[in-house]
Formats: C-alpha cells, sequence, structure tokens
C-alpha cells in the first residue's frame, strides 16, 4: 500500500485529491495538512493537520510520498521537510521564482524522486507535444500564447503557459515575450502573451500560429480539475518506485 501525505489538503486541489485517492486499491490516505481547518476530517481515518506541524507529521506517519498543492512559498518549505524524512514528491504548485527551484532542486537531487510539473493532466503533456512540433515546421510564424483562468488565481502567465514559452524558444531560439500589447507598435520578431483571469475558468490554453494567409490554432481546455487530480495520482504511484532525481509528467506518462 502507497502511503500518501497531501499538502493544501482542503484546497481546490487538494479537495479532489483526496476524492481520487479514496478510489485508489494500492493508496491510502496517511496525513493532510493546511493552514485551516485544524481537525476536520479528511478521511475515515485522519483529520487535517496544521501546514507548521508538517516535520512532525511526516516523522510520525511516514509517507511514501507527499503530494503538494499549495503556493510558493509554502511549497518550498514542504518539499524540505519532505526531502529531510526521505518523502518522495509530487509537486503541483506553480508560481515558484527561479531562486526557490533552485532550492527545491539542491535539497531533492541525490535524496528522493519528484515529480514537479506545472500540469498534471495527461492531454496537456500531449499539447506540450504538439507545440513543438508545429513550432518546428512554422518558425516563420507569428505565435501567440494565451492562456484563461478563474479569478483567484494569483500567478499570471500561468505555470502552463511559461512552459509553452520554454518549448517554443527551444525551437525559435530565446526571443523576447511580450506580455499584452498597449499603444501604437509594430509586431517584432516576439512571442505574445496573453492571460485572463475571469469567473471560474479552470484553465484554457491556446497557441496561435500566424502566417501569410493562414493560422493553426493548437488548444487545451481543462472542463474539470480532476483532470489535474488523477494526474497527481498518476504521478505519485509513478514516482515512488523512481530512482532519486527530478522528474516531469512527461517521464511518468512515456511520453519521451
Amino acid at each position: 500500500m502507497i502511503r500518501v501525505a497531501l499538502t493544501g489538503a482542503l484546497g481546490r486541489m487538494g479537495t479532489l485529491v483526496i476524492q481520487e485517492l479514496s478510489k485508489q486499491n494500492d493508496m491510502d490516505l496517511v496525513a493532510g495538512l493546511d493552514i485551516i481547518g485544524e481537525g476536520k476530517p479528511l478521511s475515515r481515518d485522519v483529520t487535517a493537520a496544521h501546514a507548521s506541524k508538517i516535520k512532525e507529521i511526516l516523522s510520525q506517519t511516514n509517507p511514501d510520498v507527499l503530494i503538494d498543492f499549495t503556493e510558493p512559498n509554502a511549497a518550498v518549505n514542504n518539499v524540505l521537510s519532505a526531502t529531510e524524512n526521505d518523502v518522495n514528491l509530487v509537486v503541483g504548485t506553480t508560481g515558484f521564482k527561479r531562486d526557490q527551484l533552485e532550492t527545491m532542486r539542491n535539497a531533492i537531487n541525490g535524496k528522493v524522486a519528484a515529480v514537479i510539473s506545472p500540469n498534471f493532466s495527461v492531454g496537456v503533456n500531449v499539447f506540450w507535444k504538439l507545440i513543438a512540433l508545429a513550432a518546428e515546421n512554422l518558425k516563420d510564424f507569428d505565435v501567440e500564447v494565451i492562456e484563461a483562468h478563474h479569478n483567484q488565481k494569483k500567478d499570471a502567465p500561468s505555470g502552463t503557459a511559461l512552459a509553452v514559452v520554454e518549448i517554443l524558444k527551444k525551437t525559435l531560439g530565446d526571443i523576447e515575450v511580450v506580455s499584452g500589447r498597449d499603444g501604437s507598435c509594430l509586431r517584432g520578431k516576439e512571442i505574445g502573451m496573453h492571460a485572463i483571469r475571469a469567473g471560474d475558468i479552470v484553465g484554457d490554453h491556446i497557441v496561435l500560429f500566424a502566417g501569410p494567409g493562414e493560422r493553426l490554432e493548437i488548444k487545451h481546455q481543462a472542463h474539470s480539475r480532476m483532470a489535474f487530480a488523477s494526474g497527481a495520482i498518476k504521478a505519485a504511484r509513478w514516482v515512488v518506485g523512481a530512482r532519486t532525481g527530478i522528474y516531469s509528467m512527461a517521464d511518468v506518462i512515456g511520453s519521451r
């Protein structure tokens, strides 16, 4: 039985991860932490613990993997606590700064296995592959990236959109990224980036390639966060048997 701990247990994603975990025959929730709702039942045997007690909880419950859906500062602390307790990781938090990513990498390497991804949807990981293929064949086309999320999402652009930009740059070179446009200016050799925050949009991503007389749009829409939760469960099952190191969702689904 794979023993799972969860941070951000009472958030949007945490709640769905717990629902998905309850359906698994080979996985068991042994701990859930959040900054709110201490003592609230999460499953038949587990109640929410305060996030500040993470080191104590991980030591007591001895999980095989920690799934993290929180916010960047909390996630860094959770990763450090997990590595200190030899707990493997699945990190779905987005919005990290470069130094935060470096801190996590240094803590993880040689200690545990970790899957870190801005998006755990299987469809999005195929979406990224299609974008790479299109960029390779449409190098002279203008490229625009448009993403839309709910009005409570704090980071912009989304982690998924930033991953798109990195994929594009591998083919197009380290060209300028322009976030939105204002005033009178001609489009140069650039990647346009546009972020929408409205209503309860789960997650839409469009990459538009436009050339003379034609355009190609590659689009992914998440209808439910359950797509992310089920992917995180898949990653948690996979990472327990992986060698130490940092992996992506592409490694989990075998798409590279």
